[in-house]
């Protein structure tokens, strides 16, 4: 083949996890899993990729005061590469924390809401929506029958999200160790990580952690709830094992950077691209980690990443 000729199928075919085909339309669906055993709805958005043949599944767990409608630009973006992405929402921690209250009255009723019964309450959530989804994945009669593949499945969250994420995807908890842990999660992705609360050596919380995790933060990224600081959040990286661990944070970036839209007392305009670097390495990590995808690997592993970030945003893996 002439060498031009190579070049060129060469770079029409190079990996691109922004890469979206012509004319594709992402859908959703939204249901109700009954957690019987604690009497609780928890209600869900299921973004599905097209086709018919069962793909990885990727959950999302919203951050304190949010719904499943939160972080449409994942949800669709990883849907639309091949995912089906499933966004929980955590009654107690959700919007009807603040929904209807006078302004006065929001922060104290959120910080009352960020407490040890709604984590609680959100762990148990995660293992009784992966349990339903099995359920509906064998059902003949629902919609959702055999668009999943159960043997690879993905866990994320946001802030409060996070925190939740990191239970169940291995964070050890002083005596109880990783009791959330729960092994049917192969890989997890991190937005605003949180160090320990009750702890000063993060390596005791996440040293015995055993599956990849990618941690996705930002320079401004605080938040006036949870006590977690810039430090804290980037405290987590270098306690994790060095198994395939990444770490992103983008200059400039606040804590609602991995939300739709600002929120209440961000300082700084947001930066587009932001999105677009999430968007890619998430897509990648996905495909990486869910699929062994080799291009994902290669693109990840080398300088694809960044070809999509800004000159400061800072980017590791070990």
């Amino acid at each position: 083949m002439h060498p031009l000729l190579t070049l060129l199928l060469t770079a029409l075919t190079a990996y691109d996890p922004l890469a979206l085909p012509p004319g594709l339309a992402v859908t959703h669906t939204d249901f109700t899993v009954h957690d019987a055993k604690r009497n609780r709805d928890i209600p869900l958005r299921v973004y599905l990729p097209a086709g018919a043949d069962p793909q990885p599944v990727v959950l999302f767990s919203h951050g304190l005061g949010g719904t499943k409608e939160g972080s449409v630009f994942l949800g669709e973006h990883w849907a639309a590469r091949g995912y089906v992405a499933v966004f929980l929402q955590h009654p107690g921690s959700d919007d009807s924390v603040w929904r209807g209250l006078p302004p006065a009255e929001v922060m104290p009723a959120m910080k009352r809401a960020a407490s040890a019964q709604n984590f609680m309450l959100r762990v148990k959530d995660v293992p009784a929506v992966l349990d339903q989804l099995v359920v509906w994945n064998r059902d003949a009669a629902h919609p959702l029958h055999g668009r999943m593949n159960m043997e690879h499945v993905g866990m994320s969250g946001h802030s409060f999200g996070g925190v939740t994420t990191q239970a169940v995807s291995g964070q050890s908890f002083g005596r109880l160790g990783a009791r959330y842990t729960d092994p049917r999660i192969k890989a997890a992705i991190v937005f605003s990580p949180s160090g320990p609360r009750y702890r000063s050596d993060p390596k005791a919380s996440f040293g015995q952690v055993k599956i990849p995790w990618m941690l996705m933060t930002g320079t401004k990224d605080t938040a006036p709830i949870g006590d977690q600081d810039v430090a804290s959040r980037l405290a987590v990286f270098p306690a994790l094992p060095e198994c395939g661990k990444y770490e992103l944070v983008l200059d400039g970036a606040e804590h609602s950077v991995f939300t739709d839209r600002a929120l209440p007392g961000d300082r700084a305009p947001r930066n587009p691209n932001h999105h677009r670097v999430i968007q890619a390495l998430s897509t990648a990590y996905w495909a990486a980690v869910l699929r062994g995808d080799d291009a994902a690997r290669q693109w990840l592993d080398g300088d694809g990443p960044r070809g999509v970030m800004e000159p400061k945003d800072r980017w590791q893996r070990k």
